[in-house]
């Protein structure tokens, strides 16, 4: 840092903006001089000490710190303070700029021997905070208010980084197996569900088509009972209002009687025959009393 020479006495002074001086009276404190025109005592007043009340930022040098779980690691950073008690920063501390620097050092130490090492890489805004916060409970005495503080570098250990990375491609390769693995499992889930609806679809198409035939069927059966009824009606209607019509009607059934017992002795080797077989006039007798009946 670079010293400043003290102003002189020259009983008349102005001190500029953002500055304070400490003038001392005959070897002791006497007051603080603000920005503006100032008046002193010749031989008996001199200013002992200039503060500059701006915010003044100081590197930190490259140090080496070891985390909870005993990783070294080489840190930097920059400290911003600002002095705001000229008298305190006077007479509090003998070098201000020195102290807080071997101040944020040893805190910074202290900070990372707490934290592990992924912690200080991924909380590094939590770090610096908490270094702040330390160094303006031990500088209050001071005069002096740290602002912020940044770290700007974090070198771990070259094999460190080398199994940092190999972690990295391997948390990748991971990733990517999952996802592919995600996506193959999702991909069969589509295919098996759009057979599950084809097959729902199929059924319910043949259930359909079971249905209509069916409809079908019933309305073909009932149209023909329908017209089978309307057909034996009509021949009823017809056999009463003609004379000798159900004597004729009987004489057709007796036909198809005998015609149809010729059809099953001729279709068939073993038939069931009536009792009266050999009498044609006792069959034509029974095929009438079944029309009449």
């Amino acid at each position: 840092r670079t010293v400043r020479r003290l102003p002189t006495n020259t009983v008349v002074k102005f001190v500029p903006q953002q500055e304070a001086w400490v003038v001392e009276r005959m070897g002791r404190f006497s007051r603080i001089l603000e920005p503006g025109l100032a008046i002193l005592i010749p031989f008996l007043d001199r200013i002992a000490y200039t503060q500059s009340l701006k915010e003044v930022a100081i590197e930190i040098p490259t140090q080496t710190a070891i985390t909870q779980d005993n990783v070294t690691l080489e840190l930097d950073g920059v400290l911003y303070y600002k002095v705001v008690d000229p008298y305190k920063a006077a007479y509090g501390v003998a070098d201000a700029e020195f102290s807080i620097t071997q101040l944020a050092q040893t805190t910074m130490r202290a900070e990372i021997g707490q934290m592990t090492l992924d912690t200080t890489l991924a909380e590094r805004n939590a770090l610096n905070h908490n270094i702040v916060n330390a160094i303006n409970l031990a500088s209050e005495s001071w005069g002096i208010a740290c602002l912020r503080y940044e770290i700007r570098d974090i070198h771990p250990p070259s094999k460190v980084v080398e199994a940092m990375h190999s972690q990295v491609s391997a948390e990748r390769s991971k990733r990517a197996q999952i996802l592919e693995s995600e996506g193959a499992r999702q991909s069969a889930i589509n295919v098996a569900e759009g057979a599950k609806q084809a097959q729902i679809l199929a059924s319910e198409a043949d259930k359909a088509q079971q249905i209509n035939r069916a409809m079908g069927e019933a309305e073909g059966i009932r149209q023909t009972a329908t017209a089978e009824a309307q057909a034996i009606e009509r021949v009823a209607q017809a056999i009463r209002q003609s004379d000798g019509g159900e004597l004729a009607a009987g004489l057709h059934v007796a036909q198809q009687y005998v015609e149809a017992f010729g059809k099953i002795a001729k279709e068939s080797n073993t038939i069931v025959v009536p009792a009266a077989a050999n009498d044609v006039s006792a069959m034509v007798a029974q095929a009438m009393s079944v029309f009449s009946s």
